[in-house]
């Protein structure tokens, strides 16, 4: 199994060298900007939740990487089949 760290941003943004520089030193593997915001507010209205998010960009925790939106959606539209299966196939096994 594959653990990491999940910094937790607000957004919309991309994130800058310095940024990705702090998160790092502050022991973060990935950054995200939606997952931490709808599990709070799922919490608060009672609902249990299972998280799970996908990484659309490399952006440059080793090194500046420059993302377009273009490239970032293109990323999410590629992995959304993978997804949806992932979510059917967790549906069926809990019913």
């Amino acid at each position: 199994m594959v653990y990491g760290v999940y910094v937790g941003v607000q957004g919309p943004t991309f994130e800058t060298p310095a940024e990705y520089k702090m998160y790092r030193a502050l022991g973060g593997d990935t950054v995200g900007m939606s997952t931490v915001p709808e599990v709070i507010v799922a919490h608060h209205c009672g609902i249990k939740t299972f998280g799970i998010s996908v990484v659309t960009d490399l952006g440059g925790f080793d090194s500046p990487v420059e993302v377009s939106h273009e490239e970032v959606q293109e990323a999410a539209d590629k992995a959304q089949p993978i997804m949806t299966e992932l979510m059917r196939e967790m549906i069926k096994r809990a019913e």
